[in-house]
């Protein structure tokens, strides 16, 4: 897999030596401090958790297996921020994660809401894995093993190669990238890694790998899956301009709150940022999996509904279902039920 650097100057993240910084200033720590966020997660009364168990999603492995249409547009939402994207004859994967706890350990942490819809030894053949950056909600190291076995190309930013090649990914199967650097995954189709206002990090390290959105350009659909970001008009409006309008554009929208409003969009930024990319069709992203913030866990998706307006239309399909972009809104209302 070759790869390039665009000529044109624009926002870059900072390296030192040691670690990245952001483009534009970010504040991770909370404004308030730590203590006043233990206070708020005992005390607090949101639901952010589904006080009785969701039902039974199931992808259907048979489809998803099938040969993909040269010119076809269909994406499966798996949870959180894993999406099987079928894009032009090719299958793309992105942010894999399996495991019931994104946590360092399987025994605490964030707990699934749900099973994954499709198991990981049903996934069909892929042409490519894309990450956005090493958080553990976003990198799950048993199913990147997995997904070594199988020799399938991933596509990271800076720095993630490390993680991948410790969990058994043979080298010339990972590319890393910069912001604005491309790959091809063939003649006619090139993934682009652009620039994100976020952070990384596994247990106590931070910022030694770099963090990233992506472009992803077929000779018939173009992609954007915007990983983790805080609000980043500058960015979007650049990505948008060098590489929009998308046919499908897949932004985060949960586990924001002001405490930490320089990293994640919520509903209200993400629509922001859909508009500075070109609009389109938009699949909310990062909602609805995980226990990772102090808002309901219904809230995001119920206030994006809310901000949205009938300009925007919005791919809302339950987990494990799957969508064809071609026909137009879907709200499953699976939140609900």
């Amino acid at each position: 897999m070759s790869f390039k650097t665009a000529s044109a100057p624009r926002l870059q993240a900072t390296y030192n030596g040691k670690t990245y910084e952001n483009a534009v200033p970010t504040t991770v720590s909370p404004p308030s401090g730590y203590g006043a966020l233990l206070r708020r997660w005992l005390f607090e009364k949101a639901e952010r958790e589904p006080k009785v168990p969701l039902g039974t999603f199931r992808a259907d492995a048979a489809a998803l297996a099938a040969p993909v249409p040269a010119a076809a547009l269909r994406a499966t939402w798996l949870g959180h921020s894993t999406v099987l994207l079928e894009i032009d004859g090719r299958r793309i994967l992105t942010d894999p994660v399996w495991s019931e706890r994104v946590s360092p350990s399987q025994l605490m942490g964030p707990k699934r809401f749900f099973a994954p819809p499709l198991p990981l030894a049903k996934l069909p053949e892929l042409d490519a894995v894309v990450l956005s950056h090493d958080h553990y909600d976003h990198l799950d190291s048993a199913a990147i093993r997995v997904l070594a076995r199988t020799g399938v190309p991933f596509l990271c930013p800076l720095g993630v190669g490390t993680h991948l090649r410790r969990w058994g990914v043979a080298a010339a199967c990972i590319t890393e990238l910069n912001w604005w650097e491309s790959a091809q995954l063939s003649e006619d189709f090139t993934m682009v890694a652009t620039p994100a206002r976020h952070f990384s990090g596994r247990g106590l390290t931070r910022n030694d790998t770099l963090w990233a959105s992506w472009c992803l350009l077929g000779p018939t659909h173009k992609v954007f899956f915007g990983g983790d970001s805080g609000p980043f008009e500058e960015a979007f409006r650049q990505i948008g301009e060098a590489y929009g309008p998308f046919d499908l554009t897949m932004l985060e929208i949960g586990a924001s709150d002001p405490e930490w409003a320089d990293i994640h969009l919520g509903p209200d930024h993400a629509l922001v940022a859909h508009g500075l990319l070109g609009g389109g069709p938009l699949l909310p992203l990062h909602w609805g999996t995980f226990n990772l913030a102090f808002h309901a866990w219904r809230q995001p998706v119920q206030r994006l509904l809310e901000a949205a307006g009938p300009g925007v239309p919005l791919l809302l399909p339950a987990p494990g279902q799957r969508v064809d972009v071609a026909a137009g809104p879907l709200d499953a209302r699976w939140w609900e039920q």
